[in-house]
């Protein structure tokens, strides 16, 4: 027999706040366009994006997550100190070890928070969501703070017709904490890891370092490929976040699939055959593409307008390199 004590957390966790953060600097299309051989209309066409947010030297991957992760926890009604970890998705903090993590929970002055990051692409949010919820359930921590936050202007080729138009930067958290009621659905998750190959980095950094290469690493894709797969699989991935809820699309009120492109997210709605009451986030037309910042920051934008309300039920999915992808059903805050 176990001498081991049960763990005494919660019943159910929750979304308790959300925060985000944009670089002060708006890049419309016209500056892009500067390197590539294109259109604002063929942007827009093909992205729905119009403008995104380019960080300056200041505005470094932890300072962006502080300032997120400061309205998260107001949002919340807690007090940093309360923070028993601290979750950082990104795949642009150029440091190694230690991870940003560790610094934004020292600045955020958390109780020595438990602090780590995660690198799964534009998934990340929903890892990190899901890695919040077992913690507080299990009793390891009380309150966790999510963050999802990019500066991918660093990894954009800014030549390269097919990806410059669509990275962004910035930062969105989230505040999770105890329920006494279902709050957070089951997670729908996993990878393709034969399908790597089509959305990837250049090259490794060591090629770059050892001098094989003179251009710095950047993200590239195979644009079809991501588009197929998007469509097509995840659409039966976000329905099965739903029956894992027990829901349906009528059930819905707001709809927060990955910012990564308009056609993906209308071809998404009509597979799905949502409603027309169900709100859908397009936070892409004017923050492009923020891999793991994406949906915190179109939950925090729907909340700001309006357009969504607390209490609300969402779907929310993240898909991308891996390729990897998580879906799960929430309650607004």
């Amino acid at each position: 027999m176990s001498k081991i004590k049960p763990s005494k957390g919660a019943p159910y966790a929750c979304i308790l706040g959300v925060g985000g953060y944009r670089p002060t600097r708006v890049v419309p299309n016209e500056v892009i366009l500067e390197k590539i051989d294109s259109s604002d209309e063929w942007i827009r066409s093909r992205s729905g994006i119009e403008t995104r947010h380019w960080a300056s030297d200041e505005e470094t991957v932890a300072a962006m997550s502080i300032e997120a992760s400061g309205k998260a926890i107001a949002d919340a009604g807690i007090s940093a100190e309360q923070i028993g970890a601290v979750v950082v998705s990104t795949v642009s903090h150029f440091s190694q070890t230690p991870a940003v993590a560790t610094e934004i929970a020292d600045k955020l002055g958390t109780d020595k928070a438990a602090a780590f990051d995660i690198s799964a692409g534009c998934a990340g949010f929903g890892y990190g969501l899901t890695l919040a919820k077992g913690m507080i359930v299990e009793g390891s921590a009380e309150y966790v703070l999510v963050i999802g936050v990019e500066r991918l202007s660093d990894l954009t080729d800014l030549e390269d017709r097919a990806t410059a138009f669509l990275f962004g930067d910035g930062a969105g958290a989230v505040v999770v904490g105890p329920a006494q009621e279902p709050a957070i659905g089951p997670t729908v998750w996993g990878s393709e890891g034969d399908k790597s190959e089509t959305i990837k980095q250049t090259v490794p950094w060591t090629d770059f370092r050892n001098g094989e290469v003179a251009k710095f690493p950047a993200i590239t894709q195979e644009g079809q490929a991501v588009f197929r797969w998007a469509v097509f699989e995840m659409a039966k991935v976000a329905q099965q976040a739903l029956d894992a809820a027990g829901i349906t699309p009528d059930d819905l009120d707001v709809f927060i699939p990955h910012q990564a492109n308009e056609r993906i997210i209308d071809s998404m709605v009509k597979t799905l055959k949502l409603p027309e009451h169900v709100t859908v986030a397009r936070d892409v037309r004017t923050t492009g593409n923020t891999s793991a910042a994406s949906i915190p920051l179109a939950m925090e934008r729907l909340l700001a307008t309006g357009e969504a309300k607390s209490g609300d039920t969402a779907l929310v999915i993240g898909f991308g390199a891996g390729l990897v992808y998580a879906a799960t059903v929430v309650t607004l805050p």
